[in-house]
């Protein structure tokens, strides 16, 4: 079993350690950079680390940061992965294993969920036709609540609203209202962005070159915060009772696949990457698991965003309120609790190689 020293103190660390694992390993190793900077100044890159031949027939992509302080886990799971699990690894003819390290360096770098233009990059992912528009009806309703314009203080009623509108509302319908993604709302929470990221342009422009014409591509993407502590759901663009969904919960597990539900971890989201590389790479049988590892309870989880955007738009960088509310985002999406660590780091590294035996070892 591996232990919580998987995880990184921060993007710096973390990207760093990536590096010099996979270097070690002799993969081949790129980066591609962003235009943001980090917090002293540092490049901010997405990094790729490719084992195999070019123009495979399967490929297995393991992907870290999308939500950029989600991207804790998805790292240590990387490095753990690198530095106990990989030595001596060489994939099956035709075919490769692609990690992607912090999608978002940006989020990652600064302890935000967001990246540099506050857009949530899991609606950001707009298919060709879709424009950067509306935004969820109710969506309009709770952003006073969601986004006061003010920097955040000591004692605020948020637990008490939030409470009486899922009395109201139900938390189903206030899941799709709220985390759906909108485009209305820039400086809001969920916002999908004006137009395509740095992230989106980088995955466009690199995944073409590592895919190729794949006949099958299974591409775990980590992420955190949703759930029961400790577990995780695979949430997959896959609708319930399909051949592909019945042969992702063969696969995986009945229990942990999860498509869209109501009822669930899930909800329906636009601009999602998953439905996006479904739909960029057509030929192949592309299926993005999003892998959701519980931390705290939902309403804790809105109100350490809530506080977190009031000090980044409204508050100064090096205020005490910010340093608090940062603080306490990162808590919520990487607990510091050692049990938890090493749980989530062993099941991301048992996911990771189900992964690779499903889309490698399979025809």
């Amino acid at each position: 079993m591996s232990d919580a020293s998987s995880f990184s103190p921060d993007y710096v660390a973390a990207r760093a350690r990536f590096r010099s694992s996979a270097m070690a390993l002799d993969c081949r190793l790129d980066a591609y950079a962003i235009d943001a900077k980090g917090p002293q100044g540092e490049e901010l890159t997405i990094d790729f680390a490719v084992f195999g031949q070019p123009d495979p027939r399967r490929v297995v992509i393991v992907s870290s940061g999308l939500h950029g302080v989600e991207g804790y886990l998805g790292s240590a799971v990387q490095a753990a992965l690198l530095e106990e699990r990989l030595g001596g690894f060489i994939p099956p003819n035709d075919t490769a294993l692609v990690l992607i390290h912090g999608l978002n360096p940006y989020g990652f770098a600064w302890t935000r969920r967001v990246n540099e233009d506050n857009a949530d990059l899991n609606r950001n992912f707009l298919l060709p036709g879709e424009e950067y528009r509306g935004a969820p009806e109710k969506y309009a309703l709770l952003d006073p609540l969601l986004n006061p314009p003010s920097p955040p203080m000591s004692l605020e009623p948020f637990l008490i609203k939030a409470v009486w509108n899922i009395a109201r509302h139900g938390l189903p319908a206030l899941k799709d209202a709220v985390a759906g993604g909108q485009f209305e709302f820039p400086r809001g929470l969920f916002f999908g962005g004006s137009g395509p990221s740095a992230t989106m342009k980088v995955l466009d422009q690199v995944l073409p070159t590592l895919v190729g014409q794949a006949d099958r591509v299974i591409h775990v993407d980590f992420h955190t915060g949703l759930g029961k502590s400790g577990e995780y759901k695979l949430l997959v663009d896959r609708a319930a009772g399909t051949p592909e969904a019945a042969w992702l919960a063969q696969r995986f597990g009945a229990d942990r696949v999860q498509p869209w539900s109501s009822d669930g971890v899930s909800y329906k989201i636009r601009g999602g990457m998953g439905a996006w590389l479904q739909h960029r790479f057509p030929r192949a049988s592309y299926d993005v698991l999003t892998a959701e590892f519980g931390t705290y309870g939902i309403l804790r989880i809105i109100g350490s965003l809530r506080t977190e955007n009031q000090a980044h738009q409204w508050g100064g960088m090096k205020d005490p309120a910010t340093e608090r509310a940062k603080r306490k985002l990162r808590e919520a999406f990487s607990p510091s609790d050692s049990a938890w660590r090493q749980k989530t780091v062993d099941l991301g590294l048992k996911l990771v190689e189900q992964a690779i035996e499903a889309g490698m070892l399979t025809a």
